[in-house]
């Protein structure tokens, strides 16, 4: 009988070992691909969402990375980070170039270790600008060129291509980018030139083409503080923010009382500074050195003097540069916001002003002009030559009785008793001049 219940605990030993090696091998063959979006502008709101997203691949151990680029492009100081990050991982990472992969899009795709691209994707035009539009000085050209030449050469492209993709003076004409042109290469082109290894008509057909046809797909979605980080740090809406904050102020500075500018203006620093906290632009010091400069320029209503003032004046705008992910694009931001808040506030106060009662209120109209009833004092010319009473001894000032009037005068001499009869000689002003008789 023990012999019949050993053997019977053996097969129920096998048998349960069995099921746990089918599932440990199911769990092994279970593979993840995890499918970052890289969409819109590249900007810092963007860095961070990526590194969260890889974060996020790292603990659901991925076995594959996807960045599902479509973007025009943005800040180089962005792209770099957002580089860096992806140097970093340790998962394989694919760029898919659905549409568009320009300008910093494009650096951004040739750090991946394989590259794709939709049909009609497009690929390229990386020359590097500054906030106006136009082509950045040397110094900054030379340290991108490098970027577009080390991104390259790191995955064994011809780093010919990456450099022509940045400045018109390679020749490229092979793939339709001759001497004077920037190289943006399409599916087939880039192909061509080893900068694609294939097309795919969408996510799942590249998936497939990766070999992971049977994985599970996993989508990095950005939360509601990342997207609202990515529209508050956008180059475009920081300067609208930082004008609604100054012209704000301005006319609560101005017009004390009136209170919604004021608070509209406050609202629009607060958006402002947390989303470049959100995004990791900006830490709680540069808020500090912020709020600092705020209570610096009270101070210096009740302590004039102007130095306190400039003091505050200078730390609201480091703090507002140490926030900013680009010192160029804080500049620009910084002049726009000033050209216009003060453009606005003249026109609401001049034009405006006369025609609406709401700006009315913001304004002094009333002029305190002698036409107007109002003097600053009045001249008594009408006394002279009169004669009074002293009231009080005259030390040299004191007071007399002119006509039933009670006046501040004071004496030709140092001192006049009381009750003494005096002339006025001279008025200046509110002066009034009298001497003995």
């Amino acid at each position: 009988m023990l012999h019949i219940k050993g053997f019977r605990a053996a097969l129920l030993s096998i048998f349960l070992l069995s099921l746990l090696g089918v599932q440990l091998n199911a769990k092994a063959e279970k593979q993840t691909v995890y499918v970052i979006p890289v969409e819109k502008n590249v900007e810092q709101g963007l860095v961070s969402f990526l590194s969260r997203s890889l974060q996020d691949a790292k603990k659901e151990h991925a076995d594959h990375i996807i960045l599902d680029i479509n973007t025009p492009g943005g800040l180089v100081k962005s792209a770099i980070d957002i580089a860096d990050t992806i140097t970093e991982s340790e998962i394989p990472v694919t760029a898919y170039v659905n549409k568009r992969a320009l300008s910093a899009g494009a650096y951004i795709a040739l750090q991946a270790d394989h590259i794709y691209m939709a049909p009609g994707g497009k690929m390229g035009a990386a020359a590097i600008i500054d906030g106006k539009g136009n082509a950045a000085d040397q110094k900054a050209e030379s340290l991108w060129l490098a970027e577009m030449e080390d991104a390259a050469v790191k995955n064994n492209r011809d780093p010919k291509y990456a450099l022509a993709m940045a400045d018109p003076t390679i020749d490229a004409k092979e793939v339709g980018a001759p001497k004077g042109d920037l190289l943006t290469l399409n599916a087939d082109k880039a192909i061509d030139v080893g900068y694609s290894e294939g097309t795919a008509d969408n996510l799942s057909a590249l998936v497939k083409k990766l070999g992971f046809e049977k994985a599970h797909i996993s989508y990095a979605k950005e939360s509601f503080a990342e997207k609202t980080a990515r529209w508050l740090t956008n180059p475009i809406i920081v300067p609208i923010l930082l004008t609604i904050a100054f012209l704000g102020l301005t006319v609560e500075l101005f017009s004390p009382g009136v209170g919604i500018p004021g608070t509209v203006g406050f609202i629009a620093l607060l958006l402002f500074f947390y989303g470049h906290l959100a995004a990791g632009l900006a830490g709680y010091e540069t808020v500090l050195l912020f709020i600092a400069g705020v209570i610096l320029i009270l101070l210096e209503i009740f302590l004039p003097g102007g130095i306190i003032g400039l003091l505050g004046l200078g730390a609201i705008i480091a703090s507002l540069f140490l926030a900013a992910g680009s010192f160029t694009v804080m500049a620009v931001s910084l002049l726009i916001a000033s050209a216009v808040s003060i453009t606005a506030f003249i026109l609401l106060t001049r034009v405006l002003g006369k025609r609406m009662k709401f700006f009315k209120k913001l304004i002094l109209n009333d002029s305190t002009n002698t036409e107007s009833g109002y003097v600053s004092n009045q001249t008594r010319t009408d006394l002279m030559g009169k004669v009074g009473v002293t009231f009080t001894p005259l030390r040299p000032a004191g007071t007399v009785i002119i006509d039933d009037e009670r006046l501040d005068v004071v004496s030709e001499g140092s001192f006049t008793e009381k009750d003494k009869k005096v002339k006025v000689i001279k008025v200046e002003g509110s002066r009034i001049v009298v001497r003995e008789i």
